[in-house]
């Protein structure tokens, strides 16, 4: 990736075109899905926040491909990935004190989540 000037920002953000990407696959998931975060500890960068992980939420919208913020943050490569809005809810997040009223809405890259029920099963 060529390096940004401040030139190039507000079209970046007005567009996002510089992060957008071709994905050659289908995405894995849909609106209405129920969706668990990884439970991951990696080495250095990533966009899944701690208090997400391994909680479930609900696919709210598919966004289309992306690069991968992860892979770009430690410098190895694009990996352009589906990128999903999914909203987990106080309760799933911070427990039965937390107003059932309230979620949180997050993007995340397919290869931060699993079906729900597939890491039911293997549990």
């Amino acid at each position: 990736m060529a390096n940004i000037t401040k030139e190039m920002i507000p079209a970046i953000v007005r567009t996002g075109a510089r992060f957008r990407a071709d994905v050659l696959v289908e995405p894995r998931f849909a609106v209405g899905e129920t969706v668990r975060a990884l439970n991951i500890q990696p080495e250095g960068y990533t966009r899944l926040p701690r208090y997400i992980r391994d909680k479930v939420g609900v696919v709210e919208r598919l966004h289309g491909g992306y690069v991968f913020a992860d892979t770009i943050g430690r410098n190895v490569g694009d990996d352009p990935q589906h990128l999903y809005s999914v909203r987990f809810s106080a309760v799933e997040l911070w427990g039965p004190s937390a107003s059932p009223m309230d979620s949180v809405s997050i993007t995340l890259w397919e290869s931060h989540l699993k079906p729900a029920a597939e890491m039911e099963r293997a549990q």
